[in-house]
């Protein structure tokens, strides 16, 4: 789907009056052009306005913040504290929850505000016409970043990558290695099979479970990317079908399940994420 989001066709901008324009979701991004080499879609230009508009308010919030706090920075730290109590929760521990926290808040918040700019009144609308073939197609111009997989597949990988990292930077390169390559069980049997001869078996079985635990590594991958991206995209296809069939009451609930849906998935990636670097620095004996 990445190859074919990287596709480019001829666009004209000129429009046939005659001719009605159709446009269908679809499960890749549309491009718009390119910089250089790299071929911008309309999702990676949502992308780009969401961490636009994270970094204007977190700017502007930055700049006022006092030592006593006071009315919204009230309200920040707040929801700050509840957040890393929350995080202790899923830690057991105050200090990884300081370490771990920031990632996992960056990731919620980018994909909250990546999913609430999808339901944005005529986020889908804004474009141009593309004539290929003779055919009219119109390319909206945003498209929300968590509906293309492409975003949810690079979010994934930077939330399992960077558990692995946390895991190498707290219990060192060569215990994380034995946590899927147990090297260190197979060492051992030379020198308990006397006392114990069930090493010979129980240490290989060990030994094969790490190896398992590769594989789960991919499956990570795998669940966090279609799990974010299916629940969006079919989000967006289901309010495009109901402003299709009713375009003003009916999509209004659909509206508002969408938000919940949202802000409910930004917070299931999160927490995943903070589970997978808590367990990645765990020894392999926890």
């Amino acid at each position: 789907m990445a190859e074919q989001s990287a596709i480019t066709t001829n666009t004209e901008i000129t429009q046939t009056p005659n001719q009605e324009a159709s446009h269908e979701s679809t499960l890749f991004a549309e491009p718009l052009g390119h910089i250089g080499s790299l071929t911008v879609t309309n999702s990676l230009l949502a992308s780009w306005v969401a961490v636009f508009i994270l970094v204007i308010f977190f700017v502007s919030v930055g700049r006022k913040l006092k030592k006593v706090p006071r009315g919204v920075q009230n309200i920040f730290e707040l929801l700050l504290e509840k957040a890393l109590e929350m995080a202790d929760s899923v830690t057991g521990s105050r200090k990884k929850s300081e370490k771990f926290l920031p990632i996992s808040l960056a990731l919620f918040l980018f994909i909250f505000v990546n999913n609430w700019l999808g339901l944005i009144p005529g986020m889908g609308t804004i474009g141009f016409n593309e004539i290929t073939e003779g055919h009219k197609t119109f390319i909206p111009l945003l498209r929300g970043g968590t509906a293309d997989i492409n975003t949810t597949l690079a979010l994934a990988l930077v939330a399992v990558i960077g558990s692995h990292v946390m895991g190498v930077l707290v219990i060192g390169a060569w215990n994380y290695f034995n946590k899927f390559v147990n090297v260190k069980l197979l060492l051992e049997i030379p020198g308990k099979i006397r006392k114990d001869y069930t090493v010979v078996l129980v240490n290989p079985i060990k030994v094969f479970v790490g190896l398992v635990e590769v594989i789960s590594e991919f499956a990570k991958v795998a669940s966090l990317t279609f799990r974010l991206f299916g629940n969006i995209f079919a989000g967006e296809v289901l309010l495009a079908s109901m402003m299709a069939l009713f375009a003003y009451a009916l999509p209004l609930p659909f509206m508002f399940l969408e938000m919940i849906v949202g802000i409910i998935q930004a917070l299931i990636f999160a927490i995943l994420a903070l589970v997978y670097m808590t367990i990645a620095v765990e020894q392999h004996e926890h």
